[in-house]
């Protein structure tokens, strides 16, 4: 009797602790119905761009002078707290987007969006590069009305030169959530293995076949 009251408390204390545990866990979930608030320098702006796999975006625009940081997230949808699995799986309507915080006084948004434009296939909205499906499409996010009026008279700009349409959209800023960890300066962290990714995804041959000497990869 008295190892069964054993095992009994036991069995007990594990599903209290295990009942704790998915209550503290579901609170959670619930608690992330908006993701955090960008917490941006002074005097400092934001700006979001969508070009393919977030690894080499944000690679991309940490180049620029001015730029202060640069964060690999997801955006455009409006499922809360995506995950990886989730936005590449299809399961949200998210893209792979970066949030770029910048100096304005050092690098303003017409010369972002000049370097976005050499970083991106504008005639595939299918994905970019290697990387296929609507995750991967091709956005321009702009945060206010200011840089909205920018974006769209640089998507005027680069038609023009072009006879094929251009397939990248422009979309007012929404939430943005950043990625996993993991994924955070990626090609820093990794750089034989992004260089590898980069590579065989012809990314850069892609660009120079657009953009000739202007491309920037």
């Amino acid at each position: 009797m008295e190892t069964f009251m054993r095992i009994a408390a036991l069995a007990g204390l594990a599903f209290l602790l295990t009942a704790a545990a998915c209550a503290q866990e579901e609170s959670g979930a619930q608690a992330q119905t908006s993701p955090p608030d960008p917490d941006l320098p002074q005097g400092a702006e934001q700006a979001i761009f969508a070009s393919g796999c977030f690894w080499c975006t944000e690679a991309d625009f940490e180049k620029l002078d001015g730029v202060i940081e640069v964060v690999s997230g997801y955006t455009g949808g409006s499922e809360a707290d995506p995950s990886y699995q989730d936005v590449v799986g299809g399961r949200t309507s998210h893209v792979e987007a970066a949030r770029v915080v910048y100096d304005p006084g050092e690098v303003g948004y017409e010369a972002l969006l000049d370097h976005y434009w050499r970083n991106v296939d504008p005639f595939d909205a299918q994905g970019q590069f290697c990387d296929r499906g609507a995750s991967y499409a091709p956005f321009i996010f702009p945060v206010n009305e200011a840089q909205m009026a920018l974006a769209q008279a640089s998507l005027d700009e680069v038609q023009a030169r072009f006879d094929r349409e251009i397939e990248v959209e422009i979309e007012a800023a929404g939430a943005f959530w950043p990625a996993e960890a993991y994924h955070q300066d990626y090609a820093e962290k990794n750089p034989a293995r992004y260089q590898r990714y980069r590579f065989g995804c012809r990314r850069d041959q892609r660009l120079r076949e657009v953009w000739g000497d202007e491309a920037r990869g």
